[in-house]
């Protein structure tokens, strides 16, 4: 598998990486993974990248980890590890970035194709996806960070419920436990993602990366040190052309 499982490019600001196995639901074995987290990295390093948007080509987004490329590996316990491991840390680089992502999702949302989701910051979804945890219907448990991405999007709960009965969500449901950002009509939904992933990368670069950044982190970091924290970036930030060109008019209204 070449770098073709996983596919980069970015023209005018606005970066986009695509999932490119459609005839596996964008399942993804460990030369996918391995491709991923390159992407992720030329994302990274492009310094005309000013938003991503992750895509899956044909019918599916991603149906997480593939299961064939596991059940015929010779050592499956190394091989999965090996994939888990590997597919976690370009998810990590990936919600990491310091630009804003966008995701556009269609067919359907399965075990670690959640966390690639999950990973990126703002999720529209076509009207027709359908969303599971998957893992227990082969015997296998979350990875990929699955076990707190989910619960924090949707709470406890909702997520053992996943976890537990296997059961799927329709878009709808998806966006009322707060799994989607929006819904789309299947036939909007290059469009809208496309729209809103433009809309990002014309907007002021450092402010909304270090946004995100904040508020991923929150989990993590102390109230008193993220105070801190927001404080020191919020006067950095005020320094930069970007924020000048908005202040002043804003303040003169």
């Amino acid at each position: 598998m070449t770098d073709e499982s996983v596919r980069y490019e970015c023209n005018a600001g606005l970066a986009r990486i695509t999932l490119a196995r459609p005839t596996r639901a964008n399942a993804v074995d460990l030369p996918a993974a391995r491709a991923l987290g390159r992407m992720v990295e030329r994302a990274a390093a492009d310094p005309g990248a000013r938003a991503l948007l992750v895509r899956g080509e044909g019918p599916r987004f991603c149906a997480g980890g593939d299961v064939a490329a596991v059940a015929a590996a010779t050592d499956r316990s190394k091989y999965l590890e090996e994939l888990a491991t590997t597919l976690d840390l370009a998810l990590q680089g990936l919600a990491g970035l310091p630009i804003p992502v966008v995701a556009a999702v269609q067919g359907a949302v399965a075990g670690a194709g959640l966390a690639v989701m999950l990973s990126c910051d703002v999720i529209v979804s076509a009207d027709s996806t359908k969303f599971l945890m998957a893992y227990a219907g082969v015997g296998l448990t979350p990875d990929c960070g699955v076990s707190s991405l989910l619960p924090r999007a949707i709470g406890q709960v909702r997520a053992l419920e996943l976890a537990l009965t296997g059961r799927t969500l329709t878009a709808a449901e998806a966006h009322a436990w707060g799994l989607v950002t929006e819904v789309v009509d299947d036939d909007a939904l290059e469009t809208r993602a496309a729209q809103l992933a433009e809309r990002l990368a014309a907007g002021p670069t450092f402010a909304l990366g270090q946004a995100k950044r904040l508020l991923r982190s929150s989990w993590q970091t102390p109230r008193e040190q993220l105070g801190r924290e927001e404080a020191r970036v919020i006067a950095d930030a005020v320094t930069r052309v970007e924020a000048a060109a908005l202040l002043t008019p804003f303040a003169g209204r």
